[in-house]
């Protein structure tokens, strides 16, 4: 599928391994049509080059209400879809209790209430996965229509430490390859469970 001109997609970058190859989505995403705005979790501000993101994307990385460049820069444009990867425990464990205290998770408690499509590509070690509170976290989003890339060749939790073994091969494509389908209306199941 190739986007119609100008549609914006948002990335939600969390600070996990994969997160300083963020510009690989980027890249993936502008091939394909996409205008990019990547938003980053505190967290993330520390894994990520924010100036050589603004400069693949043309625009500031967002992280803070208050962000002076941000502030300067032209309104946010509304996205036509996000992708939150890498996606942390701790980004979707609030993300669906409904905490809003960053402004990328502000931006992720609105979009479902716009209908913006929204892919979700965690990042957690097994330890964290298997607790009841992340299980629980995935099914609220899930039932609010957020597609999670969980499961045999997207998501599959790694053992605690050996994350940053695996960052290098995230699979960036999968998660712009679901909203794509999302967005054309694709009827079929999703790339993954």
């Amino acid at each position: 599928m190739s986007v119609p001109t100008g549609w914006i997609l948002y990335v939600v970058v969390c600070g996990a391994g994969p997160a300083p190859y963020v510009g690989t989505m980027v890249r993936l995403a502008q091939t394909r049509g996409w205008s990019v705005q990547v938003i980053a979790t505190p967290a993330a501000l520390d894994f990520i080059d924010t100036a050589a993101l603004a400069r693949q994307t043309g625009m500031p990385v967002r992280s803070d209400y208050r962000d002076h460049a941000a502030r300067r820069a032209a309104p946010l444009p509304r996205a036509d879809a996000i992708i939150v990867a890498p996606a942390t425990y701790n980004t979707i464990n609030k993300w669906a209790t409904g905490v809003s205290d960053t402004y990328a998770l502000g931006i992720l408690a609105e979009a479902p209430a716009f209908g913006i499509p929204i892919v979700v590509l965690p990042f957690v070690n097994a330890a964290l996965a298997s607790r009841r509170p992340f299980r629980r976290s995935l099914e609220i989003l899930r039932a609010e229509g957020i597609q999670i890339l969980a499961g045999p060749g997207a998501f599959e939790p790694h053992q605690p430490g050996t994350g940053g073994n695996l960052a290098a091969v995230f699979p960036w494509h999968m998660a712009l390859a679901e909203v794509e389908r999302r967005l054309s209306g694709g009827t079929g199941a999703p790339s993954t469970a």
